[in-house]
């Protein structure tokens, strides 16, 4: 079996039209979303899509062998920058309900993981009821974080900050994982959104190793979108640090869980040589932005499940942990 934690929702174009007229009006004409249809939502996952390979949703994580994907909310579109805030949290929450809607309409393909109002102009207390609708009301099984919610326009708090510990202590207390992704990259930043995920998880991930939190915060769970950023892979300047600190940075970086969303194998042994096999669960972010033909191979970018295949040194029970069973402890699937 094939569990991938790391896909995004598919809607109907209704969808995108009302978040459009959001942004137009700024809340001023409500924020009652469309009627969508359950047959409009289903279309929406069966539809070919120009952006994808021209190929649908289902298409695509069919042809991978992806038996369970882990539906998050489209990172670029949750807007958390924007205001007024009531805005965010319209959006926010009816994008958690049509991932609800489409793991109900989709029995057994998909489980949720729940998008959070993330306005930086309200406190990360007000954040949390939509995360606990989500958990409770609605069975998500993880939250998606953005470690920027200013989406580049301002300096956020580091997430070694205490800050983010009202967050912390939720996700601990509901018992669910972070899948930490970044999301929309505006003006002033200086690199594209794609860069943005990276530089972003990247220092995420630096700044929880040297803070206090998986201290304060043992049970926290953490998923690293995208392999990591580039921790893993420049983790040779940071285990000096071991002659300062008395701990290996290793050890620091195993309080992480990574996905294997990274389309090239030596990227991939690299990552799960750095970090163990038991903290890669697979992801493929299918369909994304590797959703395209590589010229060179005839396949996917994206399709790290033939990347997983090709590394000769993973035996069996190592290739269905990362495929599969670290996913399923994690997740508690």
């Amino acid at each position: 079996m094939i569990i991938d934690v790391h896909g995004h929702m598919s809607a109907p174009d209704a969808y995108y039209a009302w978040k459009a007229s959001l942004l137009a009006a700024r809340g001023s004409h409500g924020g009652k979303p469309p009627v969508i249809s359950d047959d409009a939502l289903i279309a929406s996952y069966n539809a070919p899509h120009p952006s994808f390979g021209n190929i649908s949703h289902l298409d695509h994580i069919d042809g991978a062998g992806i038996d369970l994907q882990l539906l998050s909310p489209r990172p670029f579109h949750a807007m958390h920058s924007e205001r007024p805030t009531k805005i965010v949290e319209w959006f926010t929450a009816e994008t958690n309900n049509l991932i609800h809607r489409a793991t109900e309409l989709f029995p057994g393909r998909f489980q949720g993981i729940a998008g959070i109002p993330q306005s930086p102009y309200l406190s990360v207390e007000q954040w949390l009821p939509e995360l606990r609708r989500a958990v409770t009301e609605l069975g998500f099984v993880g939250a998606m974080v953005n470690s920027d919610p200013f989406e580049g326009t301002e300096v956020p708090p580091a997430m070694g900050e205490r800050y983010w510990y009202p967050l912390y202590e939720a996700l601990c207390e509901l018992d669910v994982p972070m899948l930490l992704h970044s999301a929309g990259c505006k003006f002033p930043s200086r690199e594209p959104y794609s860069l943005h995920f990276i530089q972003e998880e990247t220092v995420s991930v630096w700044s929880m190793i040297q803070a206090n939190v998986f201290a304060d915060f043992p049970d926290l769970k953490v998923v690293v979108a995208h392999g990591g950023g580039a921790i893993p892979y420049q983790m040779g300047r940071f285990l000096p640090s071991v002659v300062r600190t008395g701990v290996s940075y290793l050890d620091k970086l195993r309080n992480f869980h990574f996905d294997s969303c990274l389309y090239t194998q030596e990227s991939l042994e690299l990552l799960l040589k750095a970090v163990g096999t038991d903290r890669v669960l697979f992801g493929s972010e299918k369909p994304g932005t590797g959703s395209q033909i590589d010229p060179a191979t005839g396949r996917w970018f994206d399709d790290i499940h033939l990347l997983i295949d090709d590394i000769e040194w993973l035996d069996d029970d190592r290739r269905a942990d990362v495929l599969e069973n670290n996913a399923r402890a994690l997740f508690r699937l």
